[in-house]
């Protein structure tokens, strides 16, 4: 899993990121509010680690923000030394999956969350959406304004990726570990298999969807509805 921590306790946070990698996990930190919320709301994560008390911007704040501005749905477990049931109650209300007191162990924030990306990836709605474009996941099929489109085995495991990380930017070597692991082609077999998913998404419309970053990898979005 891809976890964020956003923690400014220093021994907190860094026995969190070192229990975490321990267990195979990619792991970014943020000892503060304010960058906290920025790499939240800019990068993919599978779950965010989210203190309540932080300088800058409370944890509260972050969490409310990431759920109604930028409609974030990362599985988010907060942090508090507050026991308090309104305590809690204002965490739930704000948009957190699970609430953990400190103290607390290692072993059960892990659990926590595992258990809540496991829930959300069982909720998770079968017809995936990005623009005019749907993949059904349950009968493989593509379409985009309603126009059936076919791609081949590999194309759909990268257009399901994308998906998934719209509006994000997916970068070239974590697509390649996906479709090849350790075994990749010589030839650069991404760029040949991108440029056909590209022909089959975009030729036939006047919005494109997949757009290269250069130097880094790829995304799926209308670019015109990102922020500035």
């Amino acid at each position: 899993m891809n976890i964020l921590i956003i923690e400014d306790n220093r021994d907190i946070h860094d026995n969190l990121m070192d229990f975490f990698v321990l267990k195979g996990h990619h792991v970014e930190g943020a000892l503060d509010g304010l960058t906290g919320l920025h790499l939240a709301a800019s990068k993919f994560f599978d779950a965010i680690v989210l203190d309540v008390m932080l300088p800058g911007v409370d944890g509260n704040k972050i969490c409310q923000s990431l759920r109604q501005i930028s409609k974030s749905d990362v599985a988010i477990v907060m942090l508090s030394a507050r026991d308090q049931l309104e305590d809690r109650l204002i965490g739930f209300k704000v948009g957190a999956d699970d609430y953990v007191t400190k103290p607390f162990a290692m072993s059960e924030i892990l659990a926590r969350i595992e258990a809540v990306v496991s829930r959300r990836a069982r909720k998770m709605n079968r017809v995936m959406v990005v623009a005019d474009l749907h993949f059904d996941l349950d009968t493989m099929e593509v379409s985009r304004s309603g126009t059936s489109i076919k791609i081949n085995p590999i194309c759909m495991k990268l257009l399901e990726t994308l998906m998934r990380r719209s509006p994000h930017v997916v970068k070239r070597t974590e697509l390649e570990d996906l479709i090849w692991g350790r075994n990749r082609p010589s030839s650069d077999s991404l760029r040949s298999n991108i440029h056909m998913l590209r022909r089959a998404l975009d030729k036939a419309f006047d919005e494109p969807l997949l757009h290269t970053v250069h130097g880094i990898g790829y995304r799926l979005c209308v670019l015109s509805t990102l922020p500035l």
